[in-house]
C-alpha cells in the first residue's frame, strides 16, 4: 500500500478501541483487563505517542501466545503501610496494573495527603502520559516512573556497555485549565523511535546514540549492527551526568523500593514501576496549588519565542490538542501499525477497522 496515501487515512477511535479490545479478548484475556489495555494503548495514539500506543497490540499478543503476559489473575500485596504498599504484580498487562496503582495511590492520598504504590513484576506498562488526565482530572498530582529489570540499553555517562533503560518519568500537574502533563525519558531517545526511525529509513535528528567503538552517532542502524551500540543518556556526550543521575534514581525508586529489579535472574520483558499520587488540599490546598501553576504556566506562555520559533508550549500542550483532533476528525495511525496487527487480526477473526477518511 502506498505510504502516502496510508498516512492520510484516519480511522474513528471508538473503532480503534473495539478492534483492539476484540483482538485481546480473543486472545483469551479477562475482559476488564483487555478493556484497560485497549484504552490506554489508545490514549497513547490520541497523544501522538505513536511508538507506545497500538503499536504494542501485537508485541502484547505474542507475549500472551508465548505465555509471558498474564491474562488474568490478581497482584499480590507484599507490604502495606497507611500510605504505602509494595505488591507483585504476577507477570499481569502493565496497564491493567497501573491503574489499579493509581486508584489504590489516590484513595490513599485522599486519605493521608499521599500515596505511593510500587510494583515488581508487572509486565510493560505503555505510555506513562496516558494515565495522568485520569489523575489531574481529580484535582491531584502525580508521579509515575518505571525501568525493565531485564533489559539494558542505555549507557551511563563517559561509558559504552549499557547498563539501564531509558526509565520514563511522568507527571501530571492540576492547573486551572488543562493539565500539565510530563512526559520524559532518562535517555535522549527511545529504543522504540529509534527503531521506527530505521525502519522508514531516517536519521534521528541529532546524535543521540552511541556506537560500539563509542562514537556518538545519528544512525538508528547503530543499534541494530552485529556490534551494537546503545542509548545515550538525557544531556547526551556533553551534559550526559544528569540523564545518568535521573537514571540511577529511578532505578533505586522502583526496582529499590520494590526489592525486585536488576539483581534477579531476568524473567522476561516487563516493568518495575513506582506510583505516587499527593492531594494538594493536604497541603497548600488545590486552589492555591493551582494559581501558583497557572502563574508558572502563564509565565512560560508568555516568554520571547526564538527567532523563526513558535510560542513557548507547555508540556502535555500539544497532545491534548491532538487528542482533542483525534476524537473529532479520527486518529491518524503511524502507517506500519495496521499492516504489523494484519496476522493477528486473521488468526483471531477480527476484521482490520475500515478508514473514516
Amino acid at each position: 500500500m502506498d505510504t502516502t496515501a496510508q498516512q492520510a487515512r484516519r480511522f474513528r477511535a471508538d473503532d480503534l478501541r473495539a478492534f483492539a479490545r476484540a483482538l485481546l479478548d480473543r486472545a483469551d484475556m479477562r475482559a476488564d483487563i483487555g478493556r484497560d489495555v485497549a484504552d490506554i494503548l489508545l490514549d497513547a495514539d490520541l497523544l501522538g505517542h505513536t511508538t507506545h500506543g497500538l503499536a504494542l497490540l501485537g508485541p502484547y499478543l505474542a507475549e500472551i501466545d508465548k505465555g509471558a503476559m498474564a491474562k488474568s489473575g490478581e497482584p499480590k500485596v507484599l507490604n502495606r503501610r497507611a500510605a504505602a504498599e509494595t505488591w507483585d504484580g504476577a507477570r499481569l498487562p502493565g496497564p491493567w496494573l497501573t491503574l489499579r496503582g493509581i486508584e489504590r495511590a489516590s484513595a490513599m492520598a485522599r486519605e493521608a495527603g499521599t500515596g505511593t504504590v510500587v510494583i515488581r513484576r508487572s509486565h510493560h506498562i505503555a505510555c506513562l502520559a496516558a494515565y495522568l488526565k485520569r489523575v489531574t482530572d481529580q484535582g491531584l498530582a502525580v508521579i509515575i516512573e518505571c525501568s525493565d529489570p531485564t533489559v539494558a540499553a542505555v549507557v551511563p555517562h563517559g561509558g559504552t556497555t549499557p547498563f539501564i533503560t531509558p526509565n520514563p518519568l511522568a507527571a501530571g500537574l492540576p492547573t486551572s485549565g488543562d493539565p500539565i502533563l510530563i512526559d520524559v525519558s532518562m535517555s535522549i531517545t527511545s529504543m522504540g523511535y529509534a527503531k521506527q526511525q530505521k525502519e522508514a529509513g531516517k536519521i534521528l535528528p541529532g546524535p543521540w546514540l552511541i556506537d560500539h567503538q563509542g562514537h556518538a552517532t545519528s544512525d538508528p542502524a547503530a543499534l541494530f549492527a552485529e556490534h551494537p551500540g546503545a542509548l545515550l543518556p538525557l544531556g547526551g556526550l556533553d551534559a550526559g551526568h544528569k540523564g545518568f543521575g535521573l537514571g540511577l534514581l529511578i532505578e533505586a525508586m522502583t526496582g529499590g523500593l520494590a526489592g525486585h529489579g536488576r539483581a534477579e535472574p531476568a524473567e522476561g520483558w516487563g516493568a518495575s514501576v513506582f506510583i505516587q499520587v499527593l492531594d494538594p488540599e493536604a497541603f497548600g490546598g488545590l486552589a492555591a496549588f493551582r494559581r501558583q501553576m497557572d502563574h508558572v504556566a502563564d509565565a512560560a506562555h508568555a516568554s520571547r519565542p526564538r527567532a523563526g520559533g513558535e510560542q513557548v508550549r507547555l508540556p502535555g500542550e500539544r497532545g491534548l490538542q491532538r487528542y482533542r483532533e483525534a476524537i473529532a476528525g479520527g486518529v491518524a495511525l503511524y502507517p506500519a501499525i495496521l499492516p504489523l496487527l494484519q496476522p493477528w487480526a486473521d488468526k483471531y477473526g477480527v476484521a482490520l477497522p475500515l478508514p473514516s477518511s
